[in-house]
């Protein structure tokens, strides 16, 4: 009984969360009154978004918005819709995108949105009502200096923009820091649509030379073909890399040879989907399994757990999802030398280059591509190196040692502002 609640909890993102932050702060010194801060967002909003279909029926949609801790600046995070949305979901990822600031020293705390709902599911002007009325129910705790939008899981600039417009309408007034990734025309930075996956090559390839393993030629398998894993697979592709394995949410593709990327991302759908072209498919299991250097789970939530972190064959593991590895396949993961970069470190791009375009929209000036690549580089190869050094000398795994990293900031600022 004991082990099956052990294990609720690890398959729990937001208890798996809340524990490591335990450690982190505890590894740091500080009191449990700072984790008693830090455990829950200081702001959770609930709303109820009435939306006209297209058939003329009106379905009633629940959102969230959750702001984790303001004390270094204003809250930043993505807005997901997505059927299995849940509030413990969107409290976990606004602690993420705290800690994932902290990682790369932006002015900001982290928060984090959703929509119960299905975007497969609904037309372009259905889509269009749900996010103008997202907007119109949270628009009171947002702004460009209090909360700042970005996209996440399906959703994209298009969608920005609508949130964009609508904000704009009802503060009467044109504000393109109030949200980011959106399209170029309307503010948005170049770099800002592959920043994720950017950041993510540039952990793989720090990742390689410290195990010594040359990218031209080195096996990697990817889990997820959305934005970030198709752009991620491209990047390797031309990185000399072979991409061995892909997956989508139907099942995945394998060829030791090397895939045909191009070809692949020629015939994937909007959402992401290429495997069912296909007959011969592997499980997504199989894929997690399958033997390489390099393994990117960059889908959803556990999907390395305590059940198959002892047959992962690969060396390096980069999460380029949120929370793909639970707690003890971390523990196990760690104690077979593989070298695994965390979440809040691999996929940092997407904040740091959302917070290059709210600087280039505050100030009115933008950069050019080279210059947000060359910055994005060394804010990425700066935050892995100063956890990779800290969890060699406080002899930690590389998730704790990054949550050190990412939560000292904020209880820096909560501690000069009084508040513990």
């Amino acid at each position: 009984m004991a082990e099956n609640k052990q294990q609720a909890e690890q398959l729990d993102v937001l208890a798996a969360t809340q524990s490591v932050i335990k450690k982190a702060l505890d590894k740091l010194g500080y009191p449990d009154e700072m984790y008693e801060l830090m455990k829950e967002p200081i702001r959770m909003l609930t709303v109820r978004i009435p939306v006209k279909m297209d058939d003329g029926s009106t379905n009633i949609f629940t959102g969230y918005r959750a702001q984790h801790n303001d004390s270094v600046g204003p809250t930043k995070g993505g807005v997901r819709f997505h059927p299995s949305v849940t509030e413990k979901e969107v409290k976990a990822l606004s602690i993420w995108m705290s800690l994932k600031a902290g990682i790369v020293d932006l002015p900001y705390g982290g928060g984090k949105g959703g929509i119960i709902c299905d975007p497969r599911e609904m037309s372009f002007r259905e889509l269009e009502r749900i996010s103008r009325g997202y907007v119109r129910a949270i628009s009171q705790i947002v702004g460009p200096t209090k909360d700042i939008p970005a996209p996440d899981v399906f959703t994209n600039s298009q969608i920005m923009a609508w949130m964009l417009d609508e904000y704009s309408r009802i503060r009467e007034f044109d504000s393109p820091g109030f949200i980011t990734g959106k399209p170029l025309v309307l503010g948005g930075s170049h770099g800002r649509e592959s920043a994720t996956a950017k950041g993510v090559t540039i952990c793989i390839r720090e990742a390689a030379k410290k195990k010594g393993i040359d990218l031209d030629g080195a096996r990697v398998v990817i889990q997820g073909f959305g934005n970030a894993g198709s752009f991620l697979a491209k990047f390797m592709h031309d990185a000399g890399a072979l991409v061995v394995g892909i997956s989508d949410a139907y099942g995945g593709l394998y060829d030791p040879d090397g895939l045909d990327i191009d070809y692949l991302l020629d015939r994937r759908d909007s959402f992401g989907t290429v495997t069912k072209l296909f007959r011969d498919t592997i499980s997504n299991q199989e894929l997690l399994e399958l033997d390489c250097d390099i393994l990117v789970p960059a889908a959803i939530e556990n999907q390395i757990t305590e059940a198959n972190a002892d047959r992962i064959k690969a060396s390096i593991v980069v999460e380029a999802a949120n929370g793909p590895t639970t707690m003890e396949a971390t523990r196990i993961l760690t104690e077979r030398d593989v070298l695994l970069v965390p979440d809040v470190l691999a996929s940092a791009g997407g904040v740091t280059v959302s917070y290059f375009e709210w600087v280039q929209n505050n100030q009115g000036y933008y950069w050019t591509e080279d210059e947000v690549e060359g910055k994005l580089e060394a804010v990425m190869v700066g935050s892995f190196e100063n956890i990779y050094n800290l969890a060699r000398v406080r002899k930690v795994d590389m998730r704790l040692a990054a949550y050190m990293i990412g939560v000292r900031k904020m209880a820096e600022a909560s501690r000069f502002r009084g508040w513990v």
